[in-house]
């Protein structure tokens, strides 16, 4: 699904936190703003900050995935996930995810439908590492709308940066082709991250059983990133202070490649500690402040405790608005 992209650029003088100023839309200065021709469903798994999905919710609605523990299941935005993972994760639980219910994407297609929007965009994780693209496909043949499902290839704010740029174009009148393109995108955001054990990764099949044994049999700590859809090992390092190190190093060498628009934030799941010194040390990188947002549940049950990682996209040039709302 790769299309040719062209990093772009945006002022570097505004520095507030990506999520809440990354693209900010251009609104309607007065009275009741319509509902957006356009309409966009993406997964939990985009590591979208809650605030912003509930900001934007007049065009945009995020499935969240189930994590099971111990055959107890855990609905991220609803349960307290977080803290049961960490604690399952401690105790040696058997932890699983699955992919959303078809159902539940027809119920946000619906949502949305009925709010107005005349197609949907529905962008959802890697469909190498989960079945939520075939789950959106299944829901998209009984939407009351039509349903556009793109394989973002990516996970994260990977995904989650991509996702922002299309409620962006959503809300300021962009049509169907300026949007889809938008959210093919995401596999050219750019996500580095390490995790003290890749025995998590092994276990749920998410990365191969030979790159996992070299790291548990020779302690390499390695970097991983996404590749075609998959994760990989970017670098090999061997201790996990080096590693973070040059998880520091790629992020800041990605963000200069990509040109003063680039954009940063830093993942991590039960280590804000650790994360907020890779911030710190990622200040100036950034079009915007670098802010941290925990890993979502579903990919924090295949990473574990203590996994640090930093997405990181282009800028975007100012959205275009077509004649006509759907183009």
């Amino acid at each position: 699904m790769s299309e040719p992209r062209s990093p772009v650029h945006t002022d570097r003088r505004d520095r507030r936190p990506a999520w809440k100023g990354l693209l900010a839309s251009r609104r309607k200065a007065a009275g009741a703003v319509p509902v957006p021709a356009i309409g966009i469903v993406t997964d939990s798994a985009a590591a979208l900050p809650a605030a912003w999905v509930r900001a934007h919710a007049s065009v945009l609605r995020s499935v969240p995935m189930p994590v099971m523990i111990d055959g107890n299941i855990y609905v991220e935005g609803t349960d307290d996930v977080q803290t049961a993972l960490a604690l399952g994760l401690a105790m040696g639980k058997t932890v699983q995810t699955s992919r959303p219910a078809p159902g539940q994407l027809l119920r946000a297609y619906t949502e949305l439908a009925e709010a107005g929007v005349a197609h949907i965009v529905s962008v959802h994780l890697s469909a190498k590492l989960s079945g939520t693209v075939d789950a959106a496909r299944l829901a998209a043949e009984q939407s009351p709308v039509p349903v556009t499902v793109v394989d973002s290839r990516t996970v994260a704010l990977a995904q989650g940066f991509a996702v922002m740029k299309m409620v962006d174009a959503a809300e300021s009148g962009a049509g169907l082709a300026t949007i889809t393109a938008l959210a093919q995108t995401a596999e050219s955001n750019s996500i580095f991250f390490t995790v003290p054990s890749l025995d998590q990764l092994r276990r749920g099949g998410r990365i191969g059983a030979a790159a996992g044994m070299i790291g548990t049999l020779l302690a390499v700590k390695p970097i991983l990133t996404m590749s075609g859809g998959q994760v990989i090992v970017q670098e090999k390092v061997r201790t996990h202070p080096r590693a973070l190190a040059r998880l520091v190093a790629l992020a800041r060498a990605e963000a200069a490649a990509r040109g003063p628009g680039a954009s940063l934030a830093v993942h991590y799941f039960g280590n804000l500690d650790q994360a907020l010194e890779i911030v710190a040390e990622l200040g100036g990188a950034s079009a915007e402040a670098v802010f941290a947002q925990p890993v979502p549940a579903v990919l924090a049950a295949h990473t574990g405790a203590g996994v640090l990682a930093v997405a990181i996209t282009s800028g975007a040039e100012p959205v275009t608005v077509p004649t006509s709302p759907v183009d």
